[in-house]
């Protein structure tokens, strides 16, 4: 069960991060976002990145072998990287319509498959 709670909450703190760091690049469509100055984009994206971290902390403590979860911390790196891409590819299809994933992309993320399994690997 921590498993799953571990990596539920890393998806979802994914989807903010994620927000955080690209959402203002297809925000900056909306005529108010594309008129604020840097510091404010900055403070916007800061503010939904706290997000991450209540999402993100929890996911790492949960899921942390020395607090009683079932994943070493490499372990957890790797699953949270793997989300990451998942996240930033989906989010990257649906926002932005002119990217697209090419065959090196998707042997890139095979790659990251075969890293998750190594990394479980005894």
């Amino acid at each position: 069960m921590k498993a799953l709670y571990t990596i539920g909450l890393l998806l979802l703190s994914n989807v903010f991060m994620t927000l955080a760091w690209y959402g203002h690049l297809k925000f900056k469509e909306l005529k108010w976002f594309s008129t604020l100055p840097l510091v404010l984009v900055i403070l916007i994206s800061w503010g939904i990145a706290l997000f991450e971290y209540f999402f993100q902390v929890p996911a790492n403590r949960i899921g942390f072998r020395e607090n009683g979860g079932p994943f070493t911390l490499v372990q957890l790196k790797v699953i949270q990287e793997v989300i990451t891409l998942v996240i930033f590819s989906v989010f990257t299809l649906m926002a932005f319509k002119n990217e697209s994933l090419k065959w090196n992309h998707l042997l890139a993320f095979a790659l990251l498959v075969v890293a998750v399994f190594l990394v479980f690997k005894k």
